[in-house]
């Protein structure tokens, strides 16, 4: 079961979640943005290997701890490895005070009905039994919506409730995450479909669980209020979902309750070109600019 301390964070820390789970398809992107060009590695052992360092040098900067990282979620990859000498989710938990979760999702299926569902998880139960095991305090799963197609929008959520059931299940607190495109034309016509759907989806779930919801930054303030204040919600975290950190932040300061769980926003402006004092510096502003819109 869950432990309670990190119960405690999750549902009141002071703080926001750090994405760390770039899986196969986005880690060029990430690499690149980081100043790692395709041509430094040859295969996919060794991309992973970059990834891996570059996410171990942030977990272990100064910064990053729970006094403003209350958690971290990372790819499977990451949560097999170690960090400075230590099994990841062990070092952010018991050296840092962050709180773990494990990406879950296998990617998205072709778009359908507006929205892109998730594929299939084979080995799911098999895969959080390992999680538990190692220590991993919940999960996340991203599927993505981009039309106000009410039908596909009540069956990609419907599928993030069956997954998520399956997480609690296993005795871990999973993150739902459907995400909603920025740059679609009736993003507030979603959002208002999606908060239904999710919300009709928390009323039919047993008194005695709780999940989290990772949702994109709304069009009206204070929007997702309603899923904040749900007894059935430990926590409401927001992506960037493509808005620069400075917009994403400003987005965020206007929801009061939700709280980051950024990926590219954090790592904006880090280079593996940096010394030690220049990436920490900056990863330590980011992670308080972060931190400071979150707790708005």
């Amino acid at each position: 079961m869950a432990n309670p301390d990190q119960i405690k964070q999750m549902q009141s820390g002071p703080g926001f979640v750090a994405a760390l789970d770039q899986s196969g398809g986005s880690t060029p992107k990430a690499l690149r943005l980081y100043g790692v060009e395709e041509s430094a590695y040859g295969s996919d052992a060794e991309m992973f290997d970059l990834i891996h360092a570059m996410r171990t040098r942030i977990a272990t900067a100064p910064a990053f701890t729970g006094e403003k990282v209350i958690g971290a979620i990372l790819f499977e990859q990451t949560m097999d490895r170690e960090i400075a000498g230590r099994p990841a989710a062990e070092f952010l938990w018991e050296e840092r005070r962050v709180v773990p979760f494990l990406k879950i999702d296998k990617g998205l299926e072709e778009p359908a009905k507006g929205v892109r569902m998730m594929k299939a998880m084979p080995g799911l139960a098999d895969t959080l039994a390992r999680a538990a095991k190692k220590g991993i305090f919940g999960t996340k799963a991203r599927s993505v919506v981009d039309a106000a197609d009410a039908e596909g929008i009540k069956a990609n959520v419907a599928q993030q409730f069956a997954v998520g059931g399956e997480v609690l299940a296993a005795g871990l607190v999973p993150i739902l995450e459907p995400e909603v495109t920025i740059s679609a034309p009736d993003k507030a016509e979603i959002e208002a479909r999606l908060r239904d759907a999710i919300a009709a989806e928390l009323d039919a779930l047993p008194a005695d669980v709780q999940v989290m919801l990772k949702l994109t930054l709304p069009e009206e303030a204070g929007f997702y209020r309603p899923l904040i204040d749900h007894p059935r919600v430990m926590r409401v975290v927001a992506l960037s979902g493509g808005y620069d950190r400075t917009e994403a932040n400003t987005r965020l300061a206007a929801n009061p309750g939700m709280i980051a769980s950024f990926s590219r926003a954090l790592t904006e402006g880090l280079s593996s070109q940096q010394d030690d004092a220049a990436f920490n510096g900056a990863l330590g502003q980011a992670i308080d600019d972060i931190h400071a819109a979150s707790i708005t």
